[in-house]
């Protein structure tokens, strides 16, 4: 019985040393003594499996560097950089209510931002049939300029065949070169946005930035045109809008890639 207990303990001292020369550790090696075959394994997968590390929140913000810009400027332009909603193209923001134009790159980095002439009237919906009449024909309720998505398409205007990047075609709403007379001129030359709008519908804008920004980014890449509304929320006008900074969205982020714990098996 006595070389019995002695052979035991001989192998609970080489198990003990080779725990040891393994580089686990005092701990370790008490453990391995103690505990029964399974539950050993089990502690030790316990503890060498690699831990999960939350991943990190990717909102995605456009960039417009010091170019001063209104809060639903940058509310857009985020949504668009964070939702992918342009794809791979350009794309434009239009806030009416300041009558300026923000040209951005398809990864939401702004290119060029200029003054603008937009329609006279007040109001985010093209009027049924006002693309279709003479512009001597519309009443002054329907030289809107509308809110919306729309997909850019380089075209040319029936009555001057100039070229222009078409917003509407069905509305005959585009955005072209300005029309050179001195009311619009005076107009983009002035701080005050109040007095930019005197169109009939279209986006009237400078021609450097027409001719050396805005038309070739149509025709390389592409452009998608977001016109911000003035008597509406962004939600009405853009259905799949989100505040991409909204605390119950960045919860809801935190929890979709907090990771699962995960039971672990012993191994038999």
């Amino acid at each position: 019985m006595k070389e019995t207990n002695d052979a035991a303990a001989r192998k609970r001292g080489r198990v003990f040393v080779r725990v040891l020369r393994d580089g686990l550790g005092i701990t370790a090696a008490a453990v391995a003594l103690a505990l029964p075959a399974t539950l050993y394994f089990a502690w030790q997968h316990a503890k060498t499996e690699p831990q999960s590390v939350p991943v990190p929140l990717r909102v995605q913000h456009a960039f417009l560097g010091t170019e001063p810009a209104s809060p639903d400027v940058h509310h857009m332009a985020d949504w668009v950089a964070d939702s992918h909603d342009n794809g791979t193209h350009w794309f434009v923001v239009i806030d009416k209510p300041n009558a300026k134009v923000f040209l951005f790159d398809r990864n939401a980095r702004l290119q060029a931002a200029v003054p603008a002439v937009l329609g006279s009237a007040i109001g985010d919906d093209t009027y049924p049939g006002s693309g279709d009449k003479p512009l001597s024909q519309l009443k002054p309720y329907e030289r809107t300029t509308p809110a919306g998505r729309f997909v850019a398409e380089v075209g040319e205007t029936a009555s001057r065949h100039e070229d222009v990047v078409w917003v509407d075609y069905d509305a005959a709403v585009s955005m072209h070169r300005i029309i050179k007379v001195p009311a619009r001129l005076k107009a983009i030359a002035t701080p005050d946005p109040s007095d930019n709008r005197l169109s009939n519908g279209c986006i009237n804008l400078p021609d450097a930035f027409y001719e050396k920004a805005l038309r070739p980014a149509v025709d390389r890449n592409g452009v998608i045109v977001y016109i911000l509304p003035e008597t509406r929320p962004i939600t009405q006008s853009f259905a799949a809008y989100y505040d991409v900074d909204a605390p119950v969205r960045l919860a809801q982020m935190e929890e979709s890639v907090m990771p699962r714990p995960t039971a672990i098996q012993p191994q038999h």
